[in-house]
């Protein structure tokens, strides 16, 4: 029993670290130019590619941590380490799309074929996917904490979608010169949100 109630604190500890203090746009910067196509584009489903992104990180990221237990002594493992992810995520893709479509097809519940082609290689092919994955893999986790980042991760990466999008709201101000309106001002918040959200992680200035 003690096993289990400590895997589940350290799923929860990791979770919430990596939806906060190592944020994978704030504290990290993965996925930060997706991050300001979904906030400038108002047809994007922002919630529909936060779900998929986690749900291919809940996913590919285990079988990640698996396949570098499984290759501990190989040579030219840290060069090829990379490519096996991508190959592994891309196998999650046809599975996540197989399950999906199973899915519409008996419930008439979920995306359309047609969103899904849209939204899941955008949410499973970019750097806060392998980002995560080469995170969990180096830094050794287990596989309680490898399970609780990828998820933290998936919704750090939401958190950082709402946070901009409120902020772009609150940026339309008239005082802000007509240079730095749109993406330059945009750049400068997620700067400032990043520094706040980098000194959750202990950071000290070198003296």
């Amino acid at each position: 029993m003690s096993i289990v109630l400590t895997a589940l604190g350290e799923f929860v500890l990791y979770a919430v670290l990596a939806t906060f203090a190592q944020n994978a746009v704030f504290g990290r910067s993965l996925g930060v130019t997706r991050l300001v196509l979904l906030v400038d584009d108002a047809a994007t489903d922002s919630l529909g590619f936060c779900v998929l992104l986690t749900l291919v990180q809940l996913i590919s990221t285990p079988l990640c941590w698996g396949l570098n237990h499984l290759t501990m002594g190989m040579t030219y493992r840290a060069a090829l380490r990379p490519l096996a992810y991508v190959v592994i995520t891309a196998l999650v893709v046809a599975a996540v799309w197989a399950l999906a479509r199973s899915l519409r097809a008996a419930t008439r519940l979920g995306p359309t074929p047609e969103r899904m082609a849209e939204l899941l290689p955008l949410a499973a092919f970019n750097s806060c996917v392998l980002g995560t994955q080469l995170v969990v893999t180096v830094q050794a986790m287990t596989f309680a904490e490898t399970m609780g980042f990828a998820l933290g991760s998936g919704m750090g990466y939401y958190l950082a979608v709402m946070l901009v999008t409120e902020g772009q709201r609150r940026l339309r101000s008239r005082r802000i010169p007509a240079s730095f309106r749109g993406l330059p001002i945009t750049l400068v918040y997620i700067g400032i949100l990043a520094l706040a959200i980098y000194g959750f992680t202990g950071h000290t200035l070198l003296v």
